[in-house]
Parts: C-alpha cells; sequence; structure tokens
C-alpha cells in the first residue's frame, strides 16, 4: 500500500491532467488512480495510490505544496500513508458476533491497525478481550448517569488516540456532541430491517410480515440515528420454512461480513464521505 490521496472537487475539464501533471513533476510512480463523477450534482472524485518509495521530499513540504495546488483548483482532499497504522476501538454490549469476526481478521492480518481496547456497558464480553489480550472497560450505564458514562468513553478513546471507533452491536445511542467529535470515524452495524422493522425483535417481527429478504448496512455515525452514509450493504434470500431463530442466525452471519467489509475499506482509506452518500472506491 502505498501514499492515498482522496480528492473530490466540482468536475472539470483537465482535472486528471492536472492532478497526475503535480505528482509527475515531483518524481512520483502513481501506483493505482480511481476515478468517479457523479453527473447528477456535477462532483468529482479520485483516489490516487503513489509509490511510497518514489518520496524524495519531507512529507509537510509534499502536504504543504498540495495543498496550495489544491487551493487554486478548488479540490477538498487527504492524504494517508502506509506507514501510519490506525488504531480501532471497539464498542459492544452483549452480542458477541461482531467482536469475535472483527478480533479474528484482525489477528490473522486481515484488517490492518491496532486494537488497544474494547468498551461496554456490561462485563459479559470481557473473557473475548482476554482471549485477545486487549484491555477491556466496563462502564454501565442508566438515563440518569449516560452523560458521565459517555464523557468517560469519549476520555478512553482520547487516553488510547483512538482514530476509528466501530460499533460492534453497541445498543446504546450516542450524542450528538461525541458523534460530531469523530465525525466520519464512527462506523455502526445494524439489521437491515430499519426503518420497516425498529426497535426490539426485528427478527420475531420479519418473521411475522413472512419477510422474504434480510440483512446489514453499515454507515457512519451521524446525529440522526441511523441516517449516516452507507457504506456497506448485503442480502440474503430466506423462506416461510425459516424459524425467527434462522433469521437472527442468518442476520448475525451478514452483520459479521458486512461490518468487516466497511471496516477494511474505511482502514485501507477507500472512502470519500458526500454529504449523506459514500463514494467506496474497490
Amino acid at each position: 500500500m502505498g501514499i492515498v490521496f482522496l480528492i473530490q472537487s466540482t468536475d472539470r475539464k483537465g482535472l486528471v491532467s492536472s492532478i497526475s501533471t503535480f505528482f509527475y513533476e515531483r518524481g512520483f510512480n502513481i501506483l493505482k488512480c480511481q476515478q468517479h463523477t457523479d453527473t447528477s450534482t456535477g462532483q468529482y472524485f479520485m483516489r490516487v495510490v503513489l509509490d511510497l518509495a518514489s518520496l524524495t521530499m519531507a512529507r509537510r513540504t509534499l502536504e504543504e505544496e498540495f495543498a496550495e495546488f489544491a487551493k487554486r483548483l478548488e479540490l477538498s482532499w487527504s492524504v494517508h500513508y502506509p506507514d501510519y497504522v490506525q488504531r480501532m476501538a471497539i464498542l459492544v454490549t452483549k452480542a458477541s458476533h461482531c467482536l469475535y469476526d472483527l478480533l479474528f481478521r484482525w489477528q490473522e492480518g486481515e484488517l490492518r491497525c491496532e486494537i488497544p481496547v474494547i468498551i461496554s456497558n456490561h462485563p459479559n464480553l470481557e473473557y473475548i478481550a482476554d482471549r485477545f489480550r486487549i484491555p477491556f472497560h466496563c462502564l454501565p450505564v442508566t438515563k440518569e448517569t449516560k452523560p458521565q458514562q459517555e464523557a468517560e468513553i469519549r476520555r478512553l478513546l482520547r487516553q488510547y488516540h483512538i482514530d476509528l471507533v466501530v460499533l460492534a452491536r453497541y445498543m446504546q445511542i450516542l450524542s450528538k456532541e461525541f458523534v460530531e467529535e469523530y465525525a466520519g470515524r464512527i462506523i455502526n452495524i445494524h439489521h437491515a430491517f430499519l426503518p420497516a422493522f425498529q426497535g426490539a425483535n426485528p427478527y420475531q417481527r420479519a418473521y411475522e410480515r413472512g419477510v422474504k429478504m434480510i440483512g446489514a448496512t453499515a454507515h457512519y455515525a451521524t446525529a440522526e440515528l441511523d441516517e449516516g452514509p452507507i457504506i456497506e450493504q448485503d442480502v440474503e434470500r430466506v423462506t416461510h420454512e425459516d424459524s425467527p431463530e434462522d433469521l437472527s442466525r442468518i442476520g448475525r452471519d451478514i452483520e459479521r461480513i458486512v461490518l468487516a467489509r466497511a471496516v477494511k475499506a474505511h482502514l485501507e482509506h477507500r472512502i470519500i464521505i458526500s454529504g449523506r452518500r459514500t463514494i467506496v472506491f474497490s
């Protein structure tokens, strides 16, 4: 993986040429260039991967020169270096399937990150953290203590220098202040029945309605509950023969896969947020 530039702007002629020339003039070898134009909004998106071995200047110099270049062309951009390993915190409640899956993929090297802390409002999953030798913090919460509990979570995230927060079936609503502090850096997973089957026991209610397809959605958390930009989705067909327990089992499998895909895309800097949507490069 090389140096990744994520770029977006209003679409116009010459953008690809101008950006490519900027890197060419500084001796960079472009390993990959992906682009997308949203014809309905006129927005242009680009992901450029540069060979780190081509870097012959200080990183600050590169960023300062690109910032001046981007200002002239009115580009929004970010840059990410391959030798920086992001630090990811996982928040959980009682369901273990997404936590287990993320930790297994991390242990196997599929998710390139550090996981320095797991935080929960219940003690149930501490044994999993112990197996992976990750610090576990149990912070019980009630309606009355929610502000204090959330303040402690945010303190821990700062203490562990967290870059990404993953809500692996964390069954608490985060405050607007929390979400805004980590805007674009909180990934949530939920069953794709929303909004038709909000609330408790969605699989029982889906069974009662005789659904023919179930799924899951991973998205960035925003102040509007379950309304954040969608990163990844998947579905699986079911039949009348599937019991509520079958639907729950199938749903858990989909949630694991969808959340892992979303986290991997974020860690690999393949996502550009554009308003309420995301551009996710392959």
